[in-house]
């Protein structure tokens, strides 16, 4: 069998940092680590091809070779995703898929014309999907209740990527989550017991792609990286010699929940293994919409000083933060906006609520009969307006998000916000932990830094010069980061007006405009 592995491009949204990666020479932020498990579950004797559409298209010749077609995706690749199920079948190939979003809405996926649905997680259904194709099959949907043992889940074939057009590579320790969030459908795809790989798993896929050739900065894509802990103490513990050992060849990011600023021992165990960076899902500073939407882990303890706490730790923030949950009382988008100023999270991820397929919020909404009969709009994305009635009026919602994020990526705001947050992390004097960037790659990002808002724009010329005087004199082992964080802001400033632009065109009318209706929008 000659399979093509494709996955689907990604639009301009949030992390895509489309101009960042224009200037630094970079194609995409991070490799798809699912579709290159599948690679592996494959049988050996079949010919693969893989294209990270994102990164290289398949060509003609590829589209001829293949015998069929295997695409993974999430909600946010939707328009591509169809794309490409629509070419295969029109050109009569096999189509196979899965991924996150065919698992929520397989629907979508059948409607445009894919055979074989491999759904939930691939080393349960990958085997059915081979076993049926051995049977002859032309057709079929292949799913499991039943969660995988991910101590024996293969090594990805990292092999298959072009990993120098990548900012990070990718692995993966754990799935799932102990938490209950009712917006959240990680618990709804992956469960909430964590299963987590072994310490001498982690440690061969690190070492694959050190015998690769990569160095640098990688992402452990977990969605919360300290669901057990007591198993990512243990894979620290054997990681940080191995880092030793190794001279220090990656550096560190993941995702984790808020509960980790009451780990001291794990916090310090990070800090030895070179993590420089950790994004938290803080949702809001409103004391009850957590309640509401049963994010009880981020009550616990006040959210200013778990940020702090982290921070000291050595580790710079990024949060994600929500507006429209039931009963917010108004003026949310400002008390993020203060939230944001006070703890000077550079990146802060704004988004308008949406209920996800099979979530525990969407089961609510649909008894309570809010959703949308139009809710299959949703993009994935974080600018599109509510899927569901909400509690407050839309326009409010729309304006305080649109508001929020103008605001808050504010070219000086948003700079100010990169130097107090480097200023605040610790670093360690010999062992340093931070975004590890190509020599070469970082000379060119650095030059076209310095061109654009050291030199060409006027509005931020003698804030950037002063603030890189003060990094230099007083957190120099910040360096390497602080000027990623200022890089990345010609992403942002680009993208603040196209989540604008977005949300005006669904609304009918710019929400920040001063003659704007704000009355209750209607959704018939």
């Amino acid at each position: 069998m000659k399979a093509l592995l494709l996955y689907p491009h990604f639009p301009q949204s949030f992390w895509s940092y489309d101009r960042f990666m224009e200037i630094a020479g970079l194609k995409a932020v991070i490799p798809p680590l699912g579709i290159i498990t599948v690679a592996a579950l494959l049988p050996s004797d079949w010919e693969i091809r893989f294209c990270d559409r994102n990164v290289v298209h398949e060509t003609d010749a590829d589209w001829e070779w293949c015998d069929i077609v295997i695409l993974s995706a999430m909600l946010v690749q939707k328009p591509d995703f169809q794309a490409l199920i629509r070419k295969a079948v029109q050109l009569g190939k096999k189509v196979a898929v899965g991924g996150p979003y065919p698992t929520s809405v397989p629907q979508d996926a059948l409607d445009a014309g894919a055979q074989f649905l491999v759904l939930d997680e691939g080393e349960m259904t990958v085997p059915q999907f081979l076993e049926a194709l051995s049977q002859g099959e032309t057709h079929g949907i292949f799913r499991s209740s039943e969660k995988p043992d991910v101590t024996q889940s293969p090594m990805p074939r990292f092999d298959l990527l072009q990993r120098d057009a990548y900012l990070m590579m990718a692995m993966q320790f754990s799935r799932g989550c102990p938490f209950n969030c009712e917006f959240c459908d990680i618990i709804s795809l992956y469960g909430r017991k964590p299963r987590t790989k072994t310490p001498t798993q982690a440690l061969a896929e690190l070492q694959t792609l050190y015998d690769l050739g990569w160095r640098g900065s990688l992402f452990i894509v977990d969605d919360n990286f300290i669901g057990n802990q007591r198993n990512v103490k243990c894979f620290l513990r054997e990681l940080i010699p191995w880092m030793q050992q190794h001279h220090y060849p990656f550096t560190f990011m993941t995702e984790a929940s808020v509960n980790l600023a009451e780990d001291d021992e794990l916090l310090q165990l990070m800090g030895e293994a070179r993590f420089y960076a950790v994004f938290l899902g803080i949702e809001t500073p409103d004391q009850d919409s957590l309640q509401v939407t049963r994010k009880l882990q981020n009550t616990r303890n006040p959210l200013v000083e778990a940020c702090k706490k982290i921070n000291e730790a050595g580790l710079l923030i990024y949060a994600g933060f929500i507006l429209g949950f039931d009963g917010e009382r108004t003026g949310a988008g400002d008390r993020i906006q203060a939230f944001v100023e006070q703890t000077s999270i550079p990146q802060p991820m704004l988004g308008l609520l949406q209920a996800l397929p099979n979530t525990a919020l969407w089961e609510r909404l649909k008894k309570e009969q809010r959703l949308l009969e139009n809710s299959n709009h949703l993009t994935g994305d974080q600018n599109t307006l509510m899927n569901f009635i909400p509690t407050r009026p839309v326009t409010e919602l729309a304006r305080e998000y649109v508001d929020g994020f103008w605001q808050m990526y504010d070219p000086e705001r948003y700079l100010r916000r990169c130097l107090q947050q480097c200023l605040k992390i610790r670093c360690r004097q010999r062992r340093t932990q931070t975004m590890q960037f190509p020599w070469h790659k970082g000379l060119r990002l650095f030059a076209q830094l310095v061109w654009s808002q050291g030199i060409h724009r006027t509005d931020i010329r003698g804030q950037f010069w002063h603030q890189l005087w003060i990094i230099l004199w007083n957190k120099p082992q910040a360096l390497n980061v602080y000027l990623g964080l200022c890089a990345a802001g010609e992403h942002f400033w680009e993208y603040r007006a196209l989540a604008k632009e977005r949300i005006t065109q669904q609304l009918g009318y710019d929400p920040l405009a001063h003659n704007a209706d704000f009355r209750v929008m209607s959704w018939d």
